[in-house]
């Protein structure tokens, strides 16, 4: 009976979704956290009777045809790259993205990773990196001596040292925004990296034309949104259940007729 082996993808379908759910909740606090969606497709059709073909005494087309789906499959879990609410922090190293980009950062072996979480710090060198330790790109270095560290919304990054009335120029941050955001791979640790689904950065200042700005002493929070989530869990639960009791129905019925064989 195939209707066992149907309810069973549709189960398997709604664990995934819950574990997505679940996922989202979990880091309904992470900074630049994008909730994931999980997405679903059918599968194939076994077809008993074709439509658009001439019926069998060739007088006429058949209209319908009789074609029984066998189940459903995950076809892609997407991030939904909207932008979160923002809050003050009041931290000088906290930076924001007010639009589309990602802060660059640099990976152990040389490579770059993007990051909406701008949350950084300096190492004991004075280089800004992030909570991680990992240096932005390009690489800014705070003097140690700085009492004010100042990042205008173009990017520009400025220091206020002890002693010195003219501010000093740090260098300019750039950011990289993605023809599609969704194809990159997202890495663990408010990390993702670039991807031939996602094509090429393109790195250009803030501020410029399709780039975001950047908001000193704010952070970007997740962009889940609970109600949605519970909404979400409440009917991947109930969709759980209705699988379940086809799965119940199905052997009901086929103990029916193996009692009547013997």
């Amino acid at each position: 009976m195939k209707a066992l082996a149907i309810a069973a993808t549709g189960m398997n379908a709604q664990q995934t979704n819950l574990e997505v759910i679940a996922n989202n909740i979990a880091n309904i606090n992470t900074t630049g956290y994008k909730r994931a969606r999980a997405e679903f497709s059918d599968l194939l059709y076994q077809v008993d009777r074709t439509q658009g073909v001439p019926d069998r005494g060739n007088t006429a087309i058949v209209p319908e045809g009789v074609s029984i789906g066998l189940g459903v499959k995950t076809s892609a879990v997407r991030n939904v790259h909207i932008q979160g609410s923002f809050t003050n922090t009041g931290n000088a190293y906290d930076l924001a993205l007010d639009g589309k980009g990602w802060f660059q950062i640099e990976g152990a072996d040389g490579q770059t990773f993007y990051t909406r979480a701008g949350t950084f710090n300096t190492n004991a060198t004075g280089q800004m990196v992030t909570v991680d330790g990992a240096p932005i790109v390009p690489a800014i270095t705070v003097p140690l001596d700085t009492k004010e560290l100042i990042v205008n919304k173009s990017g520009q990054v400025f220091a206020r040292v002890d002693g010195q009335l003219e501010l000093q120029n740090l260098g300019q941050l750039t950011i990289a925004t993605f023809a599609n955001e969704a194809g990159l791979a997202p890495l663990g640790d408010n990390l993702f990296q670039e991807t031939e689904a996602s094509g090429p950065a393109n790195v250009g200042v803030p501020g410029d034309p399709g780039f975001a700005t950047i908001r000193q002493n704010y952070v970007e929070n997740s962009n889940v949104d609970p109600v949605k989530e519970i909404t979400d869990l409440i009917s991947a639960q109930r969709a759980y259940e209705m699988n379940s009791k086809v799965i119940q129905a199905a052997d009901e019925m086929a103990a029916v007729v193996s009692k009547n064989i013997r």
